[in-house]
């Protein structure tokens, strides 16, 4: 059984927390297990034991077409509006930052670093005020300052970007890229390409 989430520690783990918030910040999508998986990097049948907690409470909603199970948030539910808040605010940045990056001509990486991405790996503290992105390689300045601005605005905190070039990050050589590695990073997935 996965440790309990210390982003939003109302939550059995963070894998919960991962595919809420992908819903709820995507609440107009419909999303197949299949999909879910893939995107949470674990089995279907476990995204399955999941979603059938979450319909249960009727949290999430569920549409079958022919052997597909098709998911997406119940907003409709009284908690949606409540609970989209909470999920923006710990989890999103697991829902939202990958497709905005993804966008942005430039990115060869991106990582969450800092008091979010230890609280993601489980280490204690207080609840992360903002958000340090790590982005590898040449992205266009002004592009990054407008993604993280729709970030800030999705997810409700400052979003601080620093870029550096793969050389860089590479090397090993940075007093703040070695601080950075030797703490916890979550990498973004930028596949959203």
């Amino acid at each position: 059984m996965q440790a309990q989430s210390r982003l939003l520690p109302l939550l059995r783990s963070p894998l919960v927390g991962e595919l809420l918030a992908w819903l709820f910040l995507h609440p107009d999508e419909q999303y197949s297990v299949t999909e879910l998986a893939h995107r949470l990097h674990v089995s279907q049948s476990t995204i399955s034991r999941e979603v059938d907690r979450l319909s249960e409470a009727d949290v999430v909603r569920e549409e079958r077409r022919g052997n597909l199970r098709l998911l997406r948030a119940n907003i409709d539910n009284p908690l949606a509006r409540p609970l989209g808040e909470l999920l923006a605010l710990t989890y999103g940045p697991v829902a939202v930052l990958g497709e905005l990056l993804a966008a942005v001509g430039g990115v060869d990486e991106a990582y969450v670093y800092g008091s979010w991405a230890a609280r993601y790996a489980g280490e204690q503290g207080p609840p992360p005020r903002d958000i340090d992105v790590l982005i590898v390689g040449a992205a266009d300045e002004d592009d990054l300052a407008d993604a993280a601005r729709a970030a800030e605005q999705r997810l409700g905190r400052e979003v601080n970007v620093h870029q550096v070039s793969a050389r860089a990050w590479g090397s090993g050589n940075d007093p703040f890229l070695t601080s950075v590695r030797a703490r916890p990073l979550y990498p973004i997935d930028l596949s959203e390409r």
